[in-house]
């Protein structure tokens, strides 16, 4: 007897003959030629040895491979809801979506998300609303420690890290352009100081990872002359260097070598054709002291501009041991950037993506904590990156310690990014996220940038709103008491109520229970600590 997938097999074949006999007017010669070719196509089904779907049902067993080619689709416009879609939901994508364009955001009916759930966060506005003066600039960010003699301004958001090589050369000038017109930071990501982030003139945060692009040696260290010559540009406002990121912390990055072109290779100062790598750790420093050392060096290098590090946090041990180092070298870095496990434009294995690293809330705060109760909090900003997309987005991180935003994935979708998740396979179908010369052309800069320019001035005036309802005159006036999280059905507290917050010099002081331990466990001269 005939298998069951071999039936259904020649069931496909005599039907595709039929249909072919009844619609073509060629004559049964080309329904003999549609059933040879599934024939052939079926023996080869059988014979194969690598897919035991199509040897059970040649065939038959390909609608099975084309349905999950295609399932991603399906999910996003036929099955999810507004609220149900990730990274990102298609309310979220939505509003990034036309406040790029230049639509109004505004929704009818009330909101789709359930507001008595158990995570469900809210902020509580006032019954005196601070009014927002017509025409009045954004408020923006002082950054600059007392080691720092070029402080910068930067906005309450801004383009954050994506190298040339993970974007494409034009969804780069795109944002490049559309920060230079909107007067916010664009971070350059650890791929070098490329002509893509200097052609419109926008203010740059140039940052620096383990692979040392744009400011390497030969032999892969760093290169303080070459880094020195391009942190004087003007447009460089901030340097930055990055210990890790959301995506993978922990993880180095490679980039193939059928990537890396004449031009990404000139960037990044690697040769051309081979595979780039970015190790999982730096060269330059091996301890917490020799780490904010190293800062003060790229600070002295960079004329004394804003320098500091970006990390998504691990130990908690770790990060109190570089405050230790702090107090020991009396050194600080001017900001930190702490970035959010849930954060990922870089491609990742999925067990990085879902298991390493602290998530943004806690990372933020974790930050926050200790550099107020080790005194050194009024010294150093901290910005944040990892899922910042809306102005409730920004609000919500500056209550919770933050003084300032990034956001690439929003930007991405600013400029285009349909959220397909082919980021890592170069068949960006939107020229986002792609070196195809043939893909990127398709994405038209000068009109995605004025995308991204007023994406990020609609979504700051909606976080100025929210301020001004909260009553809130200035950024500095947010304070975790104004953020509420429901607990359960009948249980809200707010963030204040929900966390510990030390009192400046408090671990210095009188370490409380939580972080005795932790304290005195933190060693300047060592990052892995023995107990």
């Amino acid at each position: 007897m005939f298998p069951l997938g071999m039936l259904s097999g020649l069931a496909i074949l005599t039907a595709a003959a039929l249909v072919a006999a009844l619609f073509w007017s060629a004559g049964w010669w080309v329904a003999v030629a549609v059933f040879a070719a599934l024939l052939a196509l079926a023996v080869h089904d059988v014979v194969q040895r690598r897919h035991a779907i199509l040897r059970t049902y040649p065939v038959a067993g390909h609608f099975r491979f084309l349905l999950e080619s295609i399932r991603p689709e399906i999910q996003q416009y036929f099955v999810e809801r507004n609220v149900d879609g990730r990274p990102f939901d298609r309310e979220i994508r939505t509003t990034i979506y036309e406040r790029a364009k230049g639509i109004h955001s505004d929704q009818a009916f009330g909101t789709e998300r359930d507001v008595n759930a158990v995570g469900y966060e809210f902020l509580p506005h006032t019954t005196v609303p601070v009014p927002v003066p017509p025409g009045a600039p954004p408020p923006r960010v002082r950054v600059g420690g007392p080691d720092c003699t070029q402080p910068y301004d930067i906005a309450l958001l801004n383009v954050s890290a994506m190298s040339f090589g993970s974007l494409s050369g034009n969804a780069v000038l795109a944002m490049n352009r559309g920060a230079a017109a909107g007067g916010f930071a664009h971070d350059t990501g650890e791929g070098g100081l490329t002509d893509h982030h200097l052609r419109y003139g926008a203010d740059l945060v140039w940052e620096i990872g383990s692979g040392y692009f744009g400011a390497r040696t030969r032999d892969g260290d760093f290169d303080p002359a070459m880094f020195k010559d391009k942190a004087a540009l003007p447009a460089v406002k901030m340097v930055e260097l990055k210990l890790s990121q959301g995506a993978k912390p922990g993880l180095g990055g490679i980039l193939p070598a059928a990537k890396v072109s004449a031009e990404i290779a000139a960037a990044r100062g690697v040769p051309a054709g081979v595979t780039c790598e970015s190790p999982p750790g730096h060269r330059v420093f091996a301890t917490p002291r020799e780490l904010v050392l190293f800062v003060a060096r790229m600070r002295e290098l960079a004329g004394g501009k804003p320098t500091g590090f970006k990390l998504c946090v691990g130990s908690r041990r770790e990060l109190l041991a570089i405050c230790r180092a702090m107090l020991a070298e009396g050194v600080t870095p001017d900001f930190i950037v702490v970035d959010g496990a849930e954060g990922g434009t870089g491609a990742a294995p999925l067990e990085y993506e879902d298991n390493v690293g602290t998530p943004l809330t806690e990372g933020l705060i974790m930050v926050h904590n200790a550099l107020v109760g080790v005194g050194l909090r009024d010294q150093i900003r901290i910005g944040v990156s990892g899922k910042v997309a809306t102005g409730t987005d920004i609000v919500k991180r500056l209550a919770q310690g933050a003084d300032y935003t990034n956001s690439a994935r929003a930007m991405m979708m600013a400029v285009g990014c349909i959220q397909a998740l082919r980021c890592h396979t170069n068949t960006c179908p939107t020229g986002v996220a792609t070196q195809d010369p043939r893909r990127a052309r398709a994405l038209d800069v000068a009109d995605k940038g004025e995308r991204v320019r007023r994406y990020q001035q609609a979504t700051v005036a909606t976080a100025v709103q929210l301020m001004a309802s909260l009553g809130c005159a200035h950024p500095d006036e947010l304070h975790p008491g104004m953020l509420m999280r429901r607990l359960t059905h009948t249980d809200t507290r707010s963030y204040a109520e929900l966390y510990s917050w030390l009192e400046p010099g408090e671990l210095l002081a009188e370490p409380p229970a939580g972080w005795a331990v932790d304290w005195a466990a933190a060693d300047p001269d060592h990052f892995r600590v023995v107990v």
